[in-house]
């Protein structure tokens, strides 16, 4: 696969995603919402940070047995309870993305919800990639 970040001058400097991203490749995989829902199925983690790091790296462990790797993310969409509170904690998500999944961003959304359909959830993240 090969992609292409896409950051046009026109468009305010992106700070943890791509405003665009150009994917070529043979097989397209889409990922299912990830929360921070361990094996057992509960709710791990009581902040905002410590549940992104889990629902991302449910994410991440979803693409790698499909056979992907961070960089071939081309779309996440985090799907927050409380943005000011993904806001205020912004610095230390984008540290966990980075040490997770690299600088390799792709294009993303934050949208706030009411609710996920686990009542403990404050977090989740879907996605898809583009393999080889």
């Amino acid at each position: 696969m090969t992609t292409e970040r896409v950051n046009p001058p026109e468009l305010s400097p992106p700070t943890g995603f791509s405003h665009a991203v150009v994917a070529t490749g043979s097989r397209v995989v889409f990922l299912a919402g990830q929360t921070a829902l361990g094996a057992d199925g509960r709710i791990t983690g009581e902040t905002l940070p410590e549940q992104f790091e889990r629902a991302l790296g449910n994410l991440l462990t979803a693409l790698r047995a499909a056979g992907g790797t961070p960089a071939d993310l081309a779309r996440v969409t985090v799907y927050a309870t409380d943005v000011a509170v993904y806001r205020a904690h912004a610095r230390q998500l984008g540290r966990i993305w980075r040490e997770s999944a690299g600088r390799d961003y792709p294009a993303m959304a934050v949208v706030e919800v009411v609710r996920l359909w686990d009542e403990r959830a404050l977090v989740e993240l879907d996605g898809f990639a583009v393999l080889p």
